[in-house]
This record gives structure tokens, sequence and C-alpha cells, in this order.
């Protein structure tokens, strides 16, 4: 990955902010709310706790923030593991990277994770493509790019020199897609953007526009079109000016320790979620049609933005 040379004071101030903080409202002046980043949710259904039954330890890739992964998939993440007869360890982590890891070491289970983190890190963490969720018909996303409703800005080329949100280093619509435009000119954030700082989820980017801390951010459709229409506060806020082309939806992946028997009953569990009423509810909550089985075709054209990006500004991969 590239190296990044932050704008010291402003962007410590802002990246510490954001980091700790989930900030509610377009008035700057709203409540604040702190949150866990690391924190470990033991989960079983029924109330009393079945200590003989086995675990499934399962993690959300922070592409939103702790607070909000915690109430948007735990219900799904429960019922994956009543369906399985297990209990559920829900486990949070603050980057793509340590979720990535916990995989790798075979310390997690189960993972929904973002597409730029599984392109370019199933080979070296060696977990495998279980299935996708399905959206509006068809199994892709796009990275958003957005700024201030009242701001005058229409396009990428009218935010050099302004400032910038990213979400994390690893992502594919919040840091990569971006670079990759901005390569695409010749440019990197270095260099275009006054200032830049990581939020690390992709509702922080949406509120850090609209709270006008940067004056732009590139974002996950996704989590865009979700909050819009079940919570429009803060993007409503904030406006779209431009669009990417399609990229394969962030999948489920199931860690390396997990016997063959175990991954084809779980996969049977999420392919077969929307044919039961208590599945569907829940996935009609998270704005998902059904899971599918994915294909690692989908994934394959992230791997090559990421090295247009190495090779325009020299990084080799770094």
């Amino acid at each position: 990955m590239s190296s990044w040379r932050q704008s010291p004071l402003w962007t410590r101030q802002c990246l510490a902010f954001l980091c700790l903080f989930l900030v509610l409202g377009c008035d700057q002046g709203e409540e604040v709310r702190e949150v866990d980043f690391s924190r470990t949710v033991q989960v079983s259904v029924p109330i009393v706790h079945l200590s003989d039954r086995p675990v499934l330890r399962t993690a959300v890739g922070a592409m939103i923030s702790p607070q909000e992964t915690h109430e948007t998939y735990l219900q799904l993440l429960v019922y994956v593991s009543e369906q399985l007869g297990m209990d559920q360890e829900f486990v949070q982590r603050k980057t793509y990277a340590k979720v990535n890891d916990l995989l790798g070491k075979g310390e997690l289970d189960l993972a929904f994770i973002c597409s730029g983190p599984y392109a370019l890190g199933r080979e070296s963490h060696g977990f495998e493509l279980l299935v996708a969720p399905e959206v509006q018909g068809a199994p892709v996303y796009y990275s958003y790019l957005i700024v201030h409703q009242d701001s005058a800005y229409q396009a990428l080329e009218d935010l050099r020199g302004a400032s910038f949100a990213f979400t994390d280093a690893h992502s594919n619509t919040g840091r990569l897609v971006p670079e990759y435009w901005l390569a695409l000119m010749g440019e990197c954030p270095e260099t275009f953007f006054r200032e830049s700082i990581f939020t690390y989820s992709h509702d922080n980017s949406i509120q850090a526009v609209a709270q006008g801390l940067v004056d732009g951010a590139a974002v996950d459709s996704l989590i865009w079109d979700y909050y819009a229409l079940k919570n429009p506060e803060h993007t409503s806020c904030t406006r779209i000016i431009k669009r990417s082309s399609p990229y394969g939806i962030p999948p489920i992946v199931v860690g390396n320790a997990l016997s063959r028997e175990l991954v084809e009953q779980i996969r049977t569990v999420f392919l077969n979620m929307h044919d039961d009423p208590h599945g569907a509810a829940i996935l009609g909550e998270l704005m998902i049609d059904r899971f599918v089985s994915a294909d690692q075709a989908w994934y394959e054209s992230i791997g090559d933005l990421q090295g247009h990006v190495d090779a325009v500004q020299g990084t080799g991969g770094s």
C-alpha cells in the first residue's frame, strides 16, 4: 500500500476525534457518543447460556462504526448460529487488517469483510470465499464521492487543495477507488489534498462531511444508501458527485480452521435464509435480498486498481 504523509496537527486532532466518537446530527453542537472498538460480545439465544454448545466466532469488518455494527448485524449472526445449534461470539476490531489477521490466525470462524481486504488479502491470510449478499438484484456495490450538500464542489477536480476523509487503508470504496481516480489524473492524495484523515468506518466518513469536518469523502454505496433510507439525518447533509464502476460486493468469508462439513453447513444456512420468514425479515432490515454463492472473478478488478495505483505512485505494491 502507498505511504501516507498526514498533515500533523489538524489531522491528528480530527483522526483522534473521529476514531473515538460517533458524531450525531448535522449540527456541530449535538451530543457525541463514545464507542469501544475492541469489545467482544458473547451472545446466546435463548437467554440461558448453553455452555456445552460449540461457539461460532464471528466478526464484521469496520465498514460501519462499532455501535452501528453491533445493532445492525447481531440479529443476523445470532440467526446463523442458532440454525447451526451454536452459540455466538461477536468480535469487533478497529481496522480491516486486524480482522484479516484474526482470520489468518484461525481465531475467527466467519466474517463480513470489505471487498478490498478480500481481494488483496485472500492469499496471504488463507480465508475462503463463502457467500455474498445480493442487493437490489445484483451482488455489486459502488464508491460514492460525497461532499456537503451546501458546498460548491461538483467534481473530484474541484477538491484540489481541500480536506478529505478515507475510511481505512485497506478499503476498496473508501480508499483504493478514490486513490485510483487520482492516479488516472496523475495525482496522489498527499499532493492533491490539503489534508487527509482516516475515519475507520463509512458512517463516520458520512458524518465527517455532514458536520463540515472535511470537504469530501469516498464511501461505500451500500452504507450511504442504507442510511439514506433508514436514517437520513446525515446523508441528507451530503451530496454524491461521482459514482464508481460496480465492484464485487463485500463478501462473507470463513477461516481456514473450520471443517469442510461445518463450512458447507454455514453456506447452506446463508443460501436458504431468504426462504425462512424470520430470516427474510432480518435480511429486509439490512436491505439484503438474499445471499448467493460468490465468485472469485467478481473481485479481480480490485487487484487491477491497486496495480495501477502502485504503478503511478511507483510503490511497487508496498
